[in-house]
Parts: C-alpha cells; sequence; structure tokens
C-alpha cells in the first residue's frame, strides 16, 4: 500500500522525482530545459494537473528559422508538449487526486457539483473558489521547481541544473512571474533576457 504523504506539495516533490527518472535516458543529454504545464481538466479548476516534461535541443533546432531572438528556444508554443507524465487531480495520479482533494477542501476552497462555465460566471462564490483552487495549484508548481533545485534533484537525476519553464495557456504571460520565481536567476539567465527583448519585463 502507498504511503500517504502529509500534504499534497510532499507528494509532488516526492512524485516528480520518479518522473524525471523516466526521462528517456538517451534524450536527457538533448535536453536544456524543463517544462511545467498547468492545465485543467475539461478547465475545471477542480481538476488541476502540471504535465512534467522537457524541451530538447533538437526541437528547438527543428523550429528555429535563422534570425530567431530566442522565440523557439523559450516560447513554449515551439516545445514538445504532449506524452508527458501528470501530476495533480487527474486518474493518472491516484495518490495526488485523494491528498489533493482532501487539502483542499480543509482550506475551505472547494465546492460541489458538476462542472458549468455558467454557474462559475454567475455565482460569486464559485468564481472566488475557482480563484483560489487556481492560485493553489500554480503557488504548487512554482514551489515544486524551486524545490527540485534546492534539494539537486534535476542536477543529480540530468547531469547539470537546468531551467524550469512554469506556464499556465490559459494565463499568457504568466509564465515570465512563474519562472522568475521558480528558479534561480543565474539559471534563466537566456529566458530573462528573451522576456526582456520580448518587452514581457
Amino acid at each position: 500500500m502507498t504511503e500517504r504523504p502529509e500534504t499534497f506539495l510532499a507528494h509532488l516533490r516526492s512524485a516528480a522525482v520518479g518522473v524525471l527518472e523516466r526521462f528517456p535516458a538517451e534524450l536527457r543529454p538533448e535536453i536544456y530545459a524543463l517544462s511545467f504545464r498547468v492545465w485543467r481538466v475539461d478547465d475545471d479548476d477542480r481538476r488541476p494537473y502540471v504535465a512534467v516534461g522537457y524541451n530538447t535541443q533538437t526541437q528547438y533546432e527543428r523550429e528555429r528559422d535563422p534570425d530567431d531572438d530566442g522565440e523557439a528556444r523559450w516560447n513554449y508554443a515551439y516545445w514538445l508538449l504532449e506524452g508527458f507524465e501528470t501530476l495533480g487531480n487527474v486518474p493518472e495520479d491516484p495518490v495526488g487526486s485523494r491528498v489533493y482533494e482532501e487539502e483542499v477542501r480543509s482550506l475551505g476552497v472547494w465546492y460541489d457539483g458538476e462542472f458549468d462555465l455558467d454557474r462559475l460566471l454567475d455565482d460569486e462564490d464559485v468564481a472566488a473558489r475557482a480563484a483560489l483552487l487556481r492560485a493553489h495549484f500554480c503557488d504548487a508548481g512554482i514551489d515544486l521547481a524551486r524545490h527540485l533545485h534546492a534539494d539537486g534533484v534535476i542536477e543529480r537525476v540530468l547531469g547539470r541544473p537546468l531551467p524550469v519553464v512554469v506556464f499556465d495557456m490559459a494565463r499568457p504571460g504568466w509564465e515570465a512571474h512563474a519562472t522568475r520565481a521558480a528558479n534561480p536567476p543565474a539559471l534563466i539567465e537566456d529566458f530573462t533576457a528573451w522576456l526582456r527583448a520580448a518587452g514581457e519585463i
């Protein structure tokens, strides 16, 4: 029987190590950045997950043009996005689902009933809870990246420190804040330079 972690963060921190260790060995030398893609099942903030993935030099070379200013290297729209393991309140992560739901219920931000966009738009209480759920999970994704850096997990598993780009495709621009919060500044100098050149910061 799987031991139940005390917090959702503890679960993410433990489970992510296994995800990184399952990255294909032949691709590891090519990986130049990790990707934490935050999303939700059916756009329901009670069903969030993070897809823990990466981008490779080969993918970058495939997408870049001769005048590329870093767009293909750092904009997730050009990255590998499919086929990565997910952690959160999803069937693929039964332990995480259980711990996540218990935690947000104890925080008082869960709401019951089927997901309904009209309800979300019309009910201020539901809208406020959904916003809190989203913030809670996004903070967890940032914390996970910081922890993997601080504990040396990325360097141990992949052989060197690598930046983690944290993003949510429903929140354009948020990746600038999230990625800067998730990484040591020296590790994302190229990413930050690209943001600056693009006028994002």
